[in-house]
């Protein structure tokens, strides 16, 4: 992206106050240390109205992690258009071993009595997090144990493997019934490869990736473009994914921050994974996914390609949480991207469902997203706005980023 095709009048932004924006993260984040860079897009009625790379290269490659979440749900639905599966489906109904899961009722990771779910587990499950399936870095219950003891969510598995410990594991509770950031957009991935016949970066690539022009999206960064891989950093009293040991002095930037990835040429994303996460795997540059986000609010279509049908993606981006409530009042609030006041579960993408509630600038459709390295995008259709925010520091929870960027974006409308 070109610099002079740079237009914030003409997308309906003050122009200092977009600049504003960009003093206010290198005050804030880069001159305190916080964040090691950031790069920031704007765009606005299909102009592109701010972009800026304070400590990154324009071409940088980022770790995306569950930014990787809305691409594999928009490829699952592109097979839902074909006729390959309903929503309702259960799951089990393409991965047999699902049809014989557990809830977890009482006990520890040891020993426990589990209970039969109230129903089985269908695909709009996975799509919204309400599967009764988790995460094992979440250290909050005992399903979570599971998960690390099985190795569930590494690299050691592939998607395949993977599906078959999930369904030794039983589940935090009945599908349907409340709502948890989890591994479901990994079984997601899994469907696919079914689906399709193909493994998961490929299909991803033919289907998605190479359509709209995403040439430095993948699951691994070749030769040619390692040099562009930016490093990624952990607060190590924070991050809850693991940092390298601190006797290591040349993982240690501060006091707070390590580095957990050197990027270049020494990091693991070189090789192709075993794990093919669709939940968290990709990596890829801001210009690209701003053709992901701008395919989006296009209606599924970029520059005459057209990789999910208009009506799907409005479908996709409406609240699909039982009896239309909020994250809130689906349980109790764990880890994840978003708040949960105010806030609905598509198919694949957190919906804003009332501004005020959710006590975030916004406007009532929006649906977004982030990444464990506060990576993090929304799309305003009310406003033909899309926004990208990308760094690469774990967790997303450590600083209040992604609510301070929706505040000066949208005070910088016209």
């Amino acid at each position: 992206m070109s610099s002079s095709s740079i237009d914030p009048v003409g997308a309906g932004f003050a122009p200092e106050r977009l600049q504003a924006i960009d003093q206010f993260i290198k005050t804030n984040y880069l001159d305190t240390g916080r964040y090691p860079g950031f790069s920031l897009l704007v765009s606005r009625r299909g102009k592109l109205a701010h972009l800026s790379n304070q400590g990154y290269d324009a071409d940088a490659i980022f770790r995306l992690y569950s930014m990787t979440k809305p691409i594999t749900s928009i490829a699952l639905l592109g097979l839902m258009e074909q006729g390959l599966f309903k929503l309702g489906d259960p799951v089990s109904s393409l991965i047999p071993s699902f049809a014989d899961l557990r809830v977890f009722d009482d006990g520890t990771a040891t020993s426990y009595t589990t209970t039969f779910p109230k129903r089985e587990m269908t695909i709009q499950d996975l799509l919204t997090h309400t599967s009764g399936l988790s995460y094992g870095w979440m250290y909050r219950h005992p399903v979570d144990n599971l998960y690390r003891d099985r190795g569930i969510g590494t690299d050691q598995h592939t998607l395949e493997e993977t599906c078959d410990r999930l369904s030794q594991v039983p589940l935090l509770f009945s599908p349907g019934t409340e709502w948890s950031y989890s591994v479901a957009t990994d079984v997601c991935g899994r469907l696919i490869e079914i689906l399709s016949g193909q493994q998961l970066d490929r299909y991803l690539t033919e289907n998605v990736l190479s359509p709209l022009g995403m040439d430095d999206t993948a699951f691994s960064v070749p030769d040619d473009k390692a040099a562009r891989l930016t490093p990624s950093y952990a607060l190590a009293a924070l991050s809850p994914f693991g940092v390298p040991d601190a006797s290591a002095s040349d993982s240690i930037v501060n006091d707070e921050t390590v580095m957990i990835d050197p990027g270049s040429d020494k990091s693991p994303y070189r090789a192709k994974p075993t794990f093919l996460s669709g939940g968290g795997g990709l990596v890829g540059t801001i210009s690209d996914y701003y053709r992901f986000t701008q395919m989006l609010l296009n209606g599924g279509v970029l520059d005459g390609n057209r990789v999910i049908g208009r009506k799907t993606l409005e479908y996709a981006t409406i609240n699909h949480l039982p009896s239309g409530g909020d994250l809130a009042s689906m349980g109790q609030p764990v880890f994840s991207e978003t708040n949960y006041e105010g806030v609905g579960f598509g198919l694949g993408f957190a919906v804003t469902l009332d501004p005020a509630r959710a006590q975030v600038m916004s406007s009532s459709g929006d649906h977004f997203w982030g990444g464990a390295a506060s990576t993090t995008f929304w799309v305003d259709p009310v406003e033909d706005l899309t926004v990208i925010g990308m760094t690469q520091l774990m967790p997303s929870s450590a600083y209040p980023v992604r609510a301070e960027l929706r505040n000066l974006v949208y005070g910088a409308l016209t």
